[in-house]
């Protein structure tokens, strides 16, 4: 109790009279705005209902008083709280009753009778060596398809079938029958209906929604009818001497009343186990596939602890206690995701926590688990990261001693999970077995963890792809899975290919040669010109047997077919699709590549000086180490594949079976792309793009005023389910300006209302073998404004009619490429529009064009603002064309498009995740942040600020934030100025502005003043250093945004800074030897912390 100290009311949101909050929880993801009050409220907020009064505590204690012990850990002594059943868990007793999982306390620490009988009887049954008693039946169930698609529903099915098999000896046989057992369609829609019951009133089950409610009870009756079946049988074969569940709760005696359980007591809690055991381990298996996916490094890890192990051969019972790295990864994702995201709890009396906060008899107190794993004082400021090491058992040993209660995904005291042994193991088998046999990707690259909340939560829309390792056929690995001796089939590697990739091009391709390409990508480039050179490789007499990204590629690189590797570099660092690649030829040590044929194409920007083509160079000199052979440069691809592998080129227009983008690698060595058969037609169809949703424009105002680049505003209603957090990117897919589009259509002197088909039998990024306008072909589907590239342009000059023409031509395609064609930004058409003596079709045309592709904005929102919608702050690019500066001007194809839409218009987004360390410190309560932007790069920064002022409102006092703001003048540029003077006004930030277009000579005028004489944003760092330095000492985290030319003047500042004001902090060994001097010493002691202290986004 807390005598003589003041009570502090529980914070949270203002409900409405009588309905109180009902209507600020997301009634289909209310984990998702749980997130959101804590967040805003910080270590303890209040929610109000029409019929109860929940408190969350997230167990982070923001007042110094609060550090010796958190808020969870008080909630988690049995003698003052004990576990409520109330919710959707109400709901579910009357299927299950007292069973375990649901019994209520009857106070005093005493539970249903039931549930002491059961808990007595079963504890024993699930102890260690019992449990591994039934790794068998557990093996047994995991036969499911070769390559999981559905993640979430596949493990759901893998999860169910071990179980019941497990338990009671049951098959559902999930994965063998086209249509799920009754068992389980009556329990997943039973699960769904007692969400959808709890909060509804018992009078609107019963008359409005009668029709779901007759539903919900015959749910129950399929359930226990099932079961009774399974008991009944199970009782009439009295002989059998098999021990598992239910043969315990058949057999077992209560050790403390002599009872016995009742037939209904033992459907009840195999009901019970079924419903509860299956999806929190369906659940942890769906989250830590998807985490391992995400994170290479521990991907790579987990499954060489797995190889070491087993290597080829079974996993047996004994093997379950020998995989460290991979039980932590089992506990980190427990961590970052709760199966079980909140633990309800009852107050035995009159109670206060934290020291402050009171807490009333037999009131709800919820230990929200989501936030609580994320607490920064237990897990640092890496707490919203995945990092299996922390969770290595002398770390989580010692973690759990020093801040008791951190980690509780199992639940508390004796209510907690009494089968936990059981889930600990069959997710360790699963992961093995996996990992052993397969590697995964996933299928939709820029997939965003969504969530899905019915009892548990479980990843939304994850899909992903497994590939067969060790180049075993899928007969093969069959037979290893079942504990046979592999036969090893004599197919070649052209069968071998068609198992694992499917038949690509029929009888067509029965005479080309086999060739395998790899893709590295984050945005999608490196995969168009990985498509493009597929679709042109039939005319050259190959059939690519897949295009893939490289992590496909992961032990599994064909030796008996040339490779060829197109990929990036993001930042010095492999792609999110090529890392597990780059960690496995990383770990390569002799000549496991001798004998492969390969070629390695990078992607770049020449200005990255310091990281330009580092993991193309890497991984073409790591190859090559290895054993790999070079095929031959990058010019000349295909001439130097037919001389070394004899395949000669088909006759003209055979070989197209490629799309409308793809098919001009053979450009450059004096051919022209295949024409793919286009036909024009009248209907109107449309085929839109998949990797993006539909969302809403809401508001557009312009933020400048007269003179220089106009800024822009856009806010927007997310689509159902999209989340994002401050610092996050809006990919956004634009559409052509009008006046490109008819310029495009005037080269080909086509109407608007033209319709094509383009004809294709292999996947495209056009719309195929349908009829489309050519005006939405031009539009939404291909770059009319990209400048042309050096493959494109000598396809032009093959056509060329005129040998001045054909001249030039080469020229701009030569040595006057990087001056005059990639600077001026010339494009296809500035070319046709120069060159009218080129004769090339629109499908030759058609394929020089590269792929509509999106393009990333920085948010400029919180969330906590509005999780539903967002907004974007950017600059419209509109200057004189260098391509032709008299008559046209050149404008940007996304920011053009962005300033025409309005209200009520639709566009095409998704989220993009920002780099780990450009978001808020996770204890914002004690770390400062210092911002510094310039122009639109405020936008970010915006956000951050934005969400600082709505915790600040809601009561939290936060550590300090400064916003270094360079623009032109108070005027012009001086972009939110009303906002953060509000939030200034608020203590939510100090804003340091500095103006370059201000007359600063006579020091006069309030604009001068305000920016301190500082005409740019590294002038006003310097200025303020003394600040700026007192805030680094504490700790601050430092953020940039802007162009590449500013952010290169404030780390010079800031290394003089560090090198002048802080020496001390600089390790001696930095930068040391001959000539070092104090700045160079800084410059690499700074060059080590990035991303750790100091975090960047800047563009070009």
């Amino acid at each position: 109790m807390a005598e003589g100290k003041r009570l502090a009311p529980i914070p949270g949101p203002r409900g409405l009279p009588l309905l109180g909050n009902l209507f600020d929880v997301n009634s289909e993801l209310p984990i998702s705005s749980q997130l959101q009050f804590a967040d805003t409220y910080g270590e303890i907020f209040q929610l109000n209902f029409p019929t109860i009064n929940i408190v969350f505590a997230d167990g982070i204690p923001r007042p110094p008083s609060l550090c010796t012990r958190a808020l969870v850990h008080e909630l988690c002594d049995e003698s003052r709280f004990e576990k409520s059943v109330g919710g959707p868990v109400e709901e579910v007793r009357h299927a299950v009753h007292d069973g375990l999982f649901t019994a209520r306390s009857l106070g005093s620490g005493e539970m249903e009778p039931n549930w002491g009988v059961a808990h007595r009887i079963l504890m024993p049954d699930f102890g260690p060596l019992l449990i591994q008693g039934m790794f068998a039946e557990m093996h047994e169930a995991r036969h499911g398809p070769a390559e999981a698609i559905m993640v979430s529903e596949d493990f759901t099915r893998l999860t169910l079938d071990t179980l019941a098999l497990c338990s009671m000896n049951f098959r559902f046989n999930s994965y063998y029958h086209g249509n799920l057992h009754p068992f389980i369609n009556a329990m997943n829609e039973f699960l769904v209906e007692s969400g959808n019951r709890f909060p509804r009133p018992a009078v609107a089950n019963n008359v409005i929604f009668r029709q779901a409610t007759n539903k919900f009870w015959s749910d129950i009756q399929t359930m226990r009818e099932t079961v009774q079946a399974v008991v009944r049988s199970r009782k009439e074969d009295a002989g059998s001497a098999r021990r598992d569940l239910l043969s315990a709760m058949l057999d077992g005696v209560d050790p403390k009343t002599g009872g016995k359980l009742s037939d209904d007591s033992i459907i009840d809690n195999l009901i019970t186990f079924l419903i509860a055991g299956h999806e929190t381990t369906s659940g942890m298996l769906s989250f830590a596939f998807y985490q391992l996916i995400k994170h290479r490094e521990a991907y790579r890890r987990a499954q060489e602890e797995v190889d070491d192990l087993l290597s080829t051969g079974p996993i047996r019972a004994e093997h379950m206690n020998k995989l460290p790295y991979l039980s932590a990864v089992l506990r980190e994702t427990l961590r970052l995701n709760p199966t079980i995201p909140i633990i309800s709890l009852r107050a035995r009396k009159d109670d206060v926590i934290g020291g402050k906060y009171a807490i009333s008899k037999d009131q709800i107190v919820l230990a929200f688990l989501a936030k609580t794993h994320l607490d920064p004082r237990v897990f640092g400021e890496t707490a919203s990261e995945f990092d299996p090491e922390r969770m290595l058992d002398a770390s989580f040993e010692r973690r759990n001693k020093e801040f008791p209660d951190n980690w509780k995904p199992f639940g508390n005291g004796m209510r907690a999970c009494i089968g936990r042994a059981f889930a600990w193991q069959e997710p360790l088998l699963v992961m093995a077995m996996l990992l052993q046999s397969f590697n995964f990707v996933l299928h939709d690259p820029d997939y965003v963890l969504q969530i899905k909340q019915t009892l548990t939560i479980k990843p939304k829309g994850f899909h992903m792809r497994a590939v067969i390792r060790n180049g075993l056929t899928p007969t093969e690995l069959e037979h290893r899975l079942s504990g046979q001796a592999a036969t090893i089939d004599s197919e070649s590697a052209a069968s071998r290919a068609e198992a694992n990739n499917g038949d690509r091009g029929g009888a067509r391709q029965e005479a080309l040669k086999p060739l395998s390409i790899y893709y590295g990508s984050n945005s999608g480039t490196c995969e168009s010109l990985a498509q493009r050179l597929a679709a042109d490789a039939p005319s050259h007499g190959f059939a690519v047997t897949g295009v893939d990204a490289l992590d496909a590629a992961n032990q599994n690189l064909a030796k008996d077919q040339p490779v060829v590797i197109i990929t990036a570099s993001y930042e010095g660092l492999p792609p999110s699709n090529a890392a597990l690649f780059c960690g496995w030829l990383a770990s390569l040590e002799g000549s496991e590549l001798d004998g492969l044929s390969y070629a390695v194409y990078g992607c770049g920007h020449h200005d990255r000086t310091q990281t330009f083509h580092r993991v193309p160079k890497l991984v073409d000199t790591t190859i090559r180490a290895r054993g790999g052979s070079r095929i031959l440069g990058v010019d000349v691809f295909w001439p130097a594949m037919r001389v070394k592998y004899g395949a000669a080129e088909t006759a003209h227009g055979e070989a197209t079976h490629g799309e409308a983008t793809y098919g001009e690698a053979t450009h450059g060595e004096g051919q022209l792309a295949s024409a793919l058969p286009v036909h024009f037609s009248a209907p109107r169809s449309s085929t839109l793009r998949q990797d993006v949703r539909e969302a809403a424009v809401v508001s557009t105002k312009t933020l400048t005023g007269p003179g220089g680049a106009p800024k822009r505003y856009l806010e927007i209603q997310m689509p159902d389910g999209m989340a994002y957090r401050a610092g996050d990117y809006l990919a956004v897919l634009p559409v052509n300006l009008k006046e490109s589009i008819d310029r495009a259509l005037q080269q080909f002197q086509l109407a608007r209302d033209a319709y094509i088909t383009i004809e294709a039998d292999r996947q495209t990024t056009v719309p195929t073998n349908s009829s489309v306008p050519v005006y939405d072909l031009r539009g939404y589907y291909v770059e009319l404004a990209q400048p042309a590239t050096k493959r494109g342009i000598p396809a032009l000059h093959e056509a060329a009619l005129h040998e001045a023409a054909k001249q030039q031509l080469q020229a701009l395609a030569g040595p006057l490429y990087t001056s005059e064609t990639a600077a001026k930004r010339v494009s296809i058409l500035d070319l046709l529009h120069w060159f009218p003596s080129v004769d090339l079709s629109f499908s030759s045309v058609l394929a020089l064009l590269l792929p509509m592709r999106v393009r990333q904005y920085s948010i400029s929102s919180s969330p906590l603002w509005d999780a539903q919608r967002t907004t974007l702050t950017y600059s419209v690019l509109e200057e004189p064309a260098l391509a032709d500066p008299q008559n046209r001007q050149h404008v940007g194809v996304a920011s053009s498009y962005l300033a025409s839409l309005a209200p009520g218009d639709k566009m095409r987004v998704s989220v993009r995740l920002s780099h780990t360390a450009f978001h808020l410190p996770s204890d914002v309560d004690k770390t400062p942040t210092v911002c510094i932007c310039a122009g639109a790069g405020i936008a970010p920064f915006r956000g951050f600020m934005q969400e600082r002022a709505v915790q600040v409102a809601a009561g939290r006092n936060l550590a300090p934030a400064l916003l270094f703001f360079g623009c032109r003048g108070p005027s012009s540029d001086d972009l939110y100025r009303d906002e953060l003077d509000k939030w200034q006004a608020m203590g939510a930030v100090d804003v340091r502005r500095a103006y370059s277009r201000v007359n600063l000579g006579d020091g006069s005028g309030s604009a001068v003043g305000e920016a301190c004489r500082c005409r740019y944003v590294d002038d006003r760092l310097w200025h303020d250093r003394v600040d700026l330095m007192e805030l680094w000492d504490r700790g601050a985290k430092v953020f940039v945004c802007g162009s590449r030319g500013m952010g290169e003047r404030v780390k010079k500042v800031f290394v003089k800074m560090l090198s002048l004001e802080r020496q001390d902090q600089i390790p001696g060994d930095a930068g040391s030897g001959p000539g070092s001097s104090q700045e160079q010493r800084a410059l690499k002691w700074f060059e080590s912390i990035r991303n750790e202290r100091y975090a960047t986004e800047v563009f070009d």
